[in-house]
C-alpha cells in the first residue's frame, strides 16, 4: 500500500514509521531484526531504509604503497526492504540517490521494485563524497532529486529511458522526498529552498519527509510556509532523539540545525551518556505529543537501526 494511502485511511490518526540503515557487508542482518522486533507492537505501516552511497578506501600494497579502491559499506538496501516486507508483512521504503548511480542504475532498481510489490520510494539526491567540497554526480546520473522524481515518475507512466512502453503492469510509485524545516544546507535561504521543494512535488512527489528538528515551532512554520507556497502534499515530521554527547556537536555541525537552548542546558547538567540518552528520550516524548496533538500524518523516527529508545517514545506517545 502506498504511503498516501495509509494517511488516508488513518482518517486523521498519527501513525507510526521509523528509519533503518542496513549493517554493514559481512555482518548479519540477525541485529536488525533485534531491532525491529520491539517496535512491531506501535504497527508502523511502513519502514524506510537508507542507500549509502559510495566511499573510497586504500588497501595496504607494502612497501608503502596503497591501493585505492571503491566500495560500498552497506550494500543490499533493495534485499533487506524485501526480507522486511516478507518476515513483518509491512511496506518498505527504498531509498534511491542520486549520487552514485547512474540513472540506468536507477531503473533497475525500479524495476526490481516494482517485481517485488514495493511500491514506495524515497528519493533523495544524497551528499557529496567524504573527499568532494561539493556533491557531484555520477557520469550518466541525475544530478538533484528533482531529476530523480522526474525519471520516477517517467516510469510510472510507461517511460523508460530508452523506451516507452504500452504495457498493463505499469509501476505506480509513491514518491517521499526530503523537505528542510531549518532549509537545505546548501540552500541561500529557506524561501529558496521551498522553491526546490515545490519543483520536486510538482515533478510528481506525493509526500515530504522533513529533516530532523528539535523545535516543533520550526517545523509548524516550515509547514506553513510550505502551504502557502502551494505545496499540499502530506509533511510527515522526521524526529531523532539525542543519545550521546558528541550529538550535540556532529548534528548541527553536519546538517546545519539549532539546538534549543533548553535541550542544551538539560544535555549540560548530564553526567553521562545514559544521562543524555534519557533527557533525548523525554525531550522526543515532549516533542512526539506536541505534533500528535497537532494531527500530523506520521510521526518518523530516525533509529540508526536501534529501538531502545525509540520504543520508549513511542510507549509514551501510541
Amino acid at each position: 500500500m502506498k504511503v498516501t494511502e495509509h494517511i488516508e485511511n488513518a482518517k486523521g490518526k498519527t501513525l507510526f514509521s521509523f528509519e533503518i540503515i542496513p549493517p554493514q557487508k559481512g555482518k548479519s542482518i540477525q541485529e536488525l531484526y533485534d531491532n525491529i522486533d520491539p517496535l512491531m507492537e506501535f504497527n508502523p505501516p511502513f519502514i524506510d531504509v537508507t542507500t549509502s552511497r559510495e566511499e573510497y578506501i586504500y588497501i595496504d600494497k607494502g612497501n608503502g604503497l596503497l591501493d585505492k579502491k571503491l566500495t560500498r559499506m552497506r550494500p543490499g538496501t533493495l534485499g533487506i526492504c524485501a526480507s522486511i516486507k516478507h518476515k513483518y508483512n509491512v511496506d518498505t521504503v527504498p531509498h534511491l540517490l542520486c549520487g552514485g548511480f547512474t540513472q540506468e542504475e536507477t531503473e533497475y532498481m525500479l524495476v526490481d521494485c516494482h517485481y517485488l510489490g514495493i511500491n514506495n520510494v524515497m528519493a533523495l539526491r544524497g551528499d557529496a563524497m567524504k573527499h568532494e567540497q561539493s556533491f557531484v554526480p555520477k557520469d550518466g546520473g541525475n544530478h538533484y532529486a528533482v531529476d530523480l522524481v522526474r525519471q520516477i515518475n517517467d516510469l510510472n507512466c510507461g517511460k523508460y529511458l530508452h523506451e516507452v512502453m504500452d504495457i498493463d503492469n505499469r509501476a505506480d510509485f509513491c514518491i517521499g522526498v526530503a523537505g528542510y524545516p531549518e532549509k537545505h544546507l546548501e540552500s541561500p535561504s529557506l524561501q529558496s529552498d521551498l522553491r526546490r521543494l515545490k519543483e520536486k512535488v510538482d515533478a510528481g512527489a506525493d509526500y515530504v519527509v522533513t529533516q530532523m528538528f528539535f523545535d516543533n515551532a520550526k517545523y509548524f512554520a516550515f509547514v506553513d510556509k510550505a502551504r502557502e507556497m502551494g505545496i499540499t502534499v502530506p509533511i510527515i515530521p522526521g524526529i531523532k532523539p539525542i543519545a550521546v554527547q558528541k550529538h550535540m556537536q556532529i548534528l548541527p555541525q553536519i546538517f546545519r540545525i539549532d539546538l534549543p537552548e533548553d535541550l542544551i542546558h538539560e544535555v549540560d547538567k548530564c553526567k553521562n551518556n545514559a544521562e543524555i540518552k534519557q533527557v533525548g528520550v523525554e525531550w522526543a516524548i515532549q516533542q512526539s505529543k506536541e505534533l500528535k496533538e497537532a494531527g500530523v500524518p506520521f510521526l518518523h523516527y530516525y533509529s540508526m537501526g536501534k529501538s531502545e529508545n525509540i520504543r520508549q517514545i513511542a510507549s509514551q506517545v501510541f
